[in-house]
């Protein structure tokens, strides 16, 4: 059982398309997985902006926020919406990406504040017990 099956209340998380990118089939695969553990799950949609991403995850009191892209845009969608949070005083929202991000990314957007990042496959055990891990060390 996950993290979010086990509390009080449900964690929220917001899962979001930062930018141009219209394809969402991996956004919304999470979102399902996020669910069926337990997680309430709030999606964004697609072709947000980073300010709507962070606006909507602060109104929605959200955990965290999974961010998906394909564009190649995520060193600098993710770095902006880290910056928002930080900016709004929200840091302590965990943020955590997906999508095809080239494996010499990863470090960047990790030393950036990224938590984790999923690439395409990764199985839906893998997210929940990573997300778990970390959603808990933030408890």
């Amino acid at each position: 059982m996950s993290l979010a099956g086990k509390q009080g209340r449900r964690i929220r998380i917001l899962v979001g398309k930062p930018g141009l990118d219209g394809h969402d089939r991996g956004a919304k695969y999470v979102a399902r997985v996020l669910r069926d553990a337990g997680f309430e799950v709030i999606y964004s949609g697609i072709r947000r902006t980073p300010e709507q991403i962070v606006e909507s995850a602060i109104q929605e009191d959200v955990a965290a926020i999974g961010l998906s892209l394909l564009s190649g845009a995520h060193n600098v969608l993710f770095a902006r919406v880290i910056e928002l949070l930080r900016e709004k005083g929200a840091s302590d929202i965990l943020v955590f990406g997906g999508g095809t991000i080239p494996p010499e990314d990863v470090p960047g957007l990790e030393a950036m504040g990224v938590a984790a990042v999923f690439g395409p496959g990764t199985p839906a055990k893998t997210i929940l017990s990573t997300l778990d891990r970390l959603l808990a060390a933030r408890a």
